[in-house]
């Protein structure tokens, strides 16, 4: 943003939105503070955020004009007389446009008061540093001094000098402010307006304050980067969503009907025609390709909001991204999206028939050359309207099966999506918002059912199924992940540090489709994991990979299935479990078929499963994986201290059983002696 909004401009009287754009010399005008700026009908003119109150601290040395700037601001008077520091001053909620109250905190310069003038400035929403016009030595003193104390203090708010004592300054030593500022404001960035002005001649003295709020509830940072002078990318997104949002018709650009639905949508007042003329004639003069026979394009909507904040006009920007929901990180806000969604610990979220078919509409729309799929730059214009592509880093990359030419097909698309939805049904939820599921929010996702009701209904109703993959180092845990993405085997051992992802669908027997989703967990992982009680709660199915020709590998398994087995008896979150024989191609160590009979008969699961990445023999593995979820009934290993506690509680249930019946046949016979006894005294 250049120096001359940041200096003082003259201003005007503003129709808010692009209707005053076309004014002579293409300047923006600005709100009018001497004509009406404290206006009651001016009044919630521009979104505020949903804040309710500004906190502004005033610092400077001592001598500044601090408590003379915030009396005459307050009450319009110059004072005789002002304390030292003043109280905390409140200017009324209509004083400025958005209507928020503003509270001036008053500071005290001196080495005694450092601490509480600290306190303050951490509590800021914005500071306005103070040095007097006719005292060279106090703006000195904001570079040697205050501005690196605000840094040293971690107060990363904006900031507004202000120099005060206008009407003193030596008529011989005029300089305009862009000279005097612009050195301090290269090396200081947080700084977001200076200004001058006179209490006792009452010049600009409610600008200082307005500057001030407009910095909290309108800032340049999320929006502009000083450095490029660009739109800053999150803000380039958010915008291009509005864009595509109001161009009813998908053609490209916004017509004169969109355009003006756009400025009622957002500024309750419409365009004339004149006016949308005007908005095109300056767009087209600056940036040919801004206007084409359609309207006005996505280059021309983005340069008009470029132009907007470079002029100073910030509030008209932020309008337009709250009027859509976005809050000051322009993001979504929170009363759009839930923060996050009531269900308990065995039971996950998936996608809805509804998001998917959006999801297939997605696709296709986004599949630009129909190769049936999405490349990476395809990928990236896809998610251009999201604040990023919430799969660019783990543990999303690479957790999909890819083309040959690293791009992915629907099922990979949809498996990355319920691979999100999963793990963070938020941002899923968010995302689709983003890249336009116009639905009701809660109509995109589903609560499953808990898995303890499934196993007592003997059937899942999911589809979408968690497999943690445990196992000793270089047991093949790796290459069946990798084999399940389609990727080749390869002979180098890359061991496994953080946990890891893999999601695909798998064909189902009739012509159905599960997805599921293979979460490896380092050997060194296992006890942080077990650690937590319902940690195996979000589990649908436990493997167990071993290397079959290494004896060692076999007992490490065992004792991780026997680890896990209890854990799940523990806290009654038993999963069902099966035993993968990794490395099927070399030859197996010499007790391996009587360990495994003996061990899987004893726990009452299925015997190992042998496969071979090498020969690529998988032995429809991930089918049986997803047999063994739906059936969670089925396949729960079970320990000798979970027998010996099943053994003891059935024993103890026999015996309240023999308990109650005794009593209950005592309580019938004291019922039918009194009755007896009852009848007997009768007769006599």
């Amino acid at each position: 943003m250049n120096l001359l909004k940041l200096k003082y401009i003259p201003l005007k009287v503003l129709r808010l939105g692009f209707g005053g754009v076309c004014n002579s010399q293409n300047n923006l005008p600005q709100f009018s503070i001497q004509q009406g700026l404290m206006a009651k009908a001016s009044a919630g003119a521009t979104n505020s955020g949903n804040r309710t109150g500004v906190r502004i601290v005033v610092a400077g040395d001592r001598g500044t004009g601090k408590s003379s700037l915030i009396v005459t601001a307050a009450a319009e008077n110059f004072p005789a007389n002002v304390a030292p520091v003043l109280p905390p001053t409140r200017l009324p909620d209509d004083f400025y446009p958005d209507r928020v109250p503003i509270t001036i905190i008053d500071t005290s310069s001196s080495l005694e008061n450092r601490s509480a003038l600290a306190d303050e400035l951490r509590r800021a929403d914005a500071v306005v540093l103070t040095y007097a016009c006719d005292q060279p030595a106090t703006l000195d003193r904001l570079s040697t001094f205050w501005l690196p104390e605000l840094r040293r203090l971690e107060v990363k708010v904006p900031v507004i000098v202000v120099g005060c004592k206008l009407d003193l300054r030596d008529e011989n030593q005029q300089m305009s402010l862009e000279q005097v500022m612009s050195p301090i404001m290269q090396q200081f960035r947080e700084i977001e307006t200076c200004i001058e002005c006179s209490a006792s001649t009452h010049i600009q003295i409610p600008e200082v304050f307005y500057y001030a709020q407009k910095a909290v509830l309108h800032p340049t940072g999320p929006l502009f980067d000083q450095e490029t002078q660009t739109l800053k990318p999150r803000c380039v997104r958010a915008l291009k969503r509005i864009f595509i949002l109001c161009d009813h018709d998908r053609d490209g650009a916004l017509s004169d009907a969109e355009l003006n639905d756009f400025q009622v949508k957002c500024f309750n007042a419409p365009l004339q025609p004149s006016e949308i003329s005007g908005v095109k004639r300056v767009v087209q003069e600056k940036l040919h390709e801004g206007v084409n026979d359609r309207g006005l394009t996505l280059t021309g909507f983005l340069f008009l909001h470029a132009l907007f904040i470079e002029k100073g006009r910030l509030e008209t920007t932020w309008t337009v991204l709250r009027k859509f929901g976005y809050n000051n990180d322009i993001k979504l806000r929170e009363d759009l999206i839930p923060l996050s969604f009531k269900r308990a610990p065995d039971q996950n979220m998936e996608l809805t028939t509804e998001a998917l078919e959006f999801l297939k509409g997605i696709f296709s729309l986004f599949d630009i050359d129909g190769d049936g799929a999405l490349h990476p730059d395809e990928l990236v214009d896809l998610f251009s309207t999201a604040p990023e592509s919430p799969w660019i880093e783990a543990p999303y990359k690479d957790a999909a099966e890819k083309t040959a030419l690293g791009g992915l097909s629907l099922d990979g698309f949809l498996s990355e999506w319920a691979l999100l939805t999963l793990l963070d049904p938020v941002s899923s939820l968010e995302n689709l918002i983003y890249i336009g599921y116009a639905g009701d929010p809660p109509s995109a996702m589903r609560v499953t059912r808990k898995r303890r009701l499934d196993r007592k209904k003997q059937q899942s109703d999911r589809n979408v199924f968690q497999c943690f993959v445990f196992g000793p180092k270089e047991a093949g845990k790796s290459g069946l992940l990798n084999a399940f993405l389609g990727r080749p085997f390869s002979d180098s051992y890359n061991p496994t540090i953080d946990e890891r992802y893999a999601v695909n669908v798998v064909d189902q027997p009739g012509g159905s489709k599960k997805t599921l989703v293979l979460r490896e967990i380092a050997e060194d992982g296992v006890r942080k994991l077990l650690s937590k009680r319902d940690s195996l709660a979000a589990c649908d199915i436990a493997l167990f990979v071993y290397d079959s020709s290494d004896e060692s590998s076999w007992k490490r398994a065992t004792e991780l299935l026997v680890e896990v087995a209890s854990h799940g008896e523990n806290t009654s979150y038993e999963v069902p479990c099966l035993i993968v024989a990794a490395k099927d191609d070399l030859d197996p160590y010499p007790m391996a078929i009587h360990d495994s009979t003996r061990l899987t008969q004893d726990m009452g699961i299925e015997p190992p499963i042998p496969i071979s990445a090498k020969l690529g023999d998988f032995n429809t593995i991930f089918r049986r994986i997803i047999a063994a979820a739906e059936h969670p009934h089925l396949s729960i290993p079970e320990t000798e201290a979970g027998r010996s506690r099943k053994q003891y509680s059935r024993l103890i249930n026999r015996s309240l059983m023999v308990v109650s019946v005794g009593a209950a046949v005592a309580i019938v016979g004291l019922a039918a002696y009194r009755v007896y006894a009852a009848r007997k005294s009768a007769s006599s």
